[in-house]
């Protein structure tokens, strides 16, 4: 049974959540080895980027994961610094308003993808910094994988 996916008002909480004090090149490190460490242990075929001011800081790609991981973490990147919320976020906005993200927004799908697993690194009191990224699975789980590791990564 596949599970339904959250609605924008969670995902706004879940955002308003997550958020760090601070984002340090270490931070960086010590989040993508935690999503690799989890991937590992779920033998998830996917790929992992974290980037802050648009400065890659961790990449990582596991058995499995293609080459067309990195071009959707790129597409779904792209979402979040657009629209400084996550990948899924946006994508269930356009879908509670009773359209698409596409039909919404026109963007070049070759460019911008609503589909979850990228999400911002929003530090507290300044806004978002950045974005931490994994694909390879179905969106929810991709998005899941992301904020389980982040709310791990901030003892939540």
């Amino acid at each position: 049974m596949t599970q339904p996916f959250p609605t924008v008002a969670e995902l706004a909480a879940e955002e308003r959540e997550l958020q760090l004090t601070s984002f340090t090149n270490d931070d960086a490190w010590a989040l993508g080895c935690a999503l690799v460490a989890a991937a590992r242990r779920d033998a998830a075929p996917v790929a992992v980027e974290i980037a802050r001011n648009g400065h890659r800081l961790f990449s990582a790609a596991l058995p499995g994961a293609t080459p067309d991981n990195a071009s959707w973490i790129e597409r779904k990147s792209r979402v979040v610094h657009r629209f400084g919320r996550s990948s899924l976020h946006v994508r269930q906005d356009s879908i509670e308003r009773g359209t698409t993200f596409e039909a919404e927004f026109g963007l070049d799908p070759q460019l911008y993808a609503a589909h979850g697993g990228a999400f911002p690194l929003l530090v507290r009191d300044v806004g978002p910094v950045g974005v931490v990224a994994v694909s390879g699975l179905p969106q929810l789980a991709d998005h899941r994988m992301v904020t389980a590791v982040l709310a791990e990564h901030l003892g939540r």
